[in-house]
């Protein structure tokens, strides 16, 4: 019996990554572009994925790796391709909460207004937009802030805890006593494998909730899954702010700080009626899998980053 195929863009990055190797075990054949295959086949710690030359950013490098793909998983920050019409596959696109303003806020649904306040947030309105007017159908699962055994472009890893050293602290955006939502990259890709088994039309829309902690919670958790006491320090908001004109990645930081000063969670009523429950890692288990992958328990390092995920 064929496999059926998918093509993965981003698969070397958190959330591609982690669907990537999600399809594989489904008994999915999964294709991976890159600009260097032979460099990702090597170090991308990906076992099952056929790497093939492709770039993002090169609409017909991506058009000729999608050739008899049922479904292909845009993973990847930048918009990179968009012409997607006549795109004979389904399209899987994780979303954000970035696209929301506070009036959104708290809970926010599939049909909530996207009021962006952040050029990342603009950006990822834009890329929806494109994808509801295009000629392809399109599954959309939104979460919370990723986070995972693999470190990369994500809250977690950047923010709260270093990795490749040993845990010793926290540091934390946002006022302690506020909920934030957050999501096991694991969970993401297993709703993303269920969802595709269930009737889908053209554009379909899930929000997961993921794992919704206040700041006490979430360090009261991580001092489990490292078996210590840590010590939690605020995230210097004002040094960020001083150096933000010279480093886009602070200055994205700091365009994002309205996320953590209240709590801003997603509805999974969608979610819940069309899957019975949403996949739902415990949030132990799940960060001691994240500090382990990522080098920040004792005994693991560099090779634990390697074989995450």
């Amino acid at each position: 019996m064929t496999k059926p195929l998918a093509l993965v863009i981003g698969a070397t990055g958190g959330v591609g990554g982690a669907i990537a190797g999600r399809l594989v075990q489904d008994g999915w054949r999964v294709r991976a572009p890159h600009r260097d295959p032979d460099r990702a086949r090597a170090t991308g710690g990906r076992p099952g994925l056929e790497w093939t030359p492709g770039d993002a950013m090169d609409a017909a490098s991506i058009v000729a790796a999608a050739d008899g793909a049922e479904i292909v998983v845009h993973a990847v920050n930048p918009p990179g391709y968009r012409n997607w019409a006549g795109l004979q596959a389904r399209l899987l696109f994780p979303g954000t909460v970035y696209n929301y303003g506070p009036d959104a806020f708290p809970a926010i649904a599939e049909t909530a207004p996207q009021s962006p306040v952040s050029r990342k947030g603009a950006i990822r309105v834009q890329m929806e937009r494109v994808l509801r007017e295009a000629d392809v159908p399109v599954l959309l699962v939104r979460a919370g802030d990723f986070f995972g055994p693999r470190p990369g472009n994500n809250w977690f890893s950047q923010g709260l805890v270093r990795p490749g050293r040993p845990i010793g602290a926290v540091s934390y955006p946002g006022p302690l006593d506020v909920a934030h939502a957050w999501a096991y990259l694991p969970d993401v890709a297993e709703a993303f494998v269920r969802l595709l088994r269930t009737p889908l039309g053209g554009f379909e829309a899930f929000h997961l909730r993921g794992q919704v902690l206040t700041g006490h919670e979430m360090v009261a958790a991580l001092e489990a899954a490292a078996d210590r006491r840590l010590a939690v320090r605020r995230l210097p908001w004002m040094a960020i702010a001083a150096a933000a004109p010279f480093n886009e990645t602070l200055r994205e930081m700091r365009e994002m700080r309205y996320l953590w000063r209240r709590p801003v969670l997603l509805a999974n009523d969608r979610i819940v009626a069309a899957l019975g429950e949403e996949p739902h890692t415990p949030i132990v288990e799940a960060l001691r899998a994240t500090l382990a992958g990522q080098g920040s328990l004792p005994g693991s390092g560099p090779g634990a980053l390697r074989k995450a995920a």
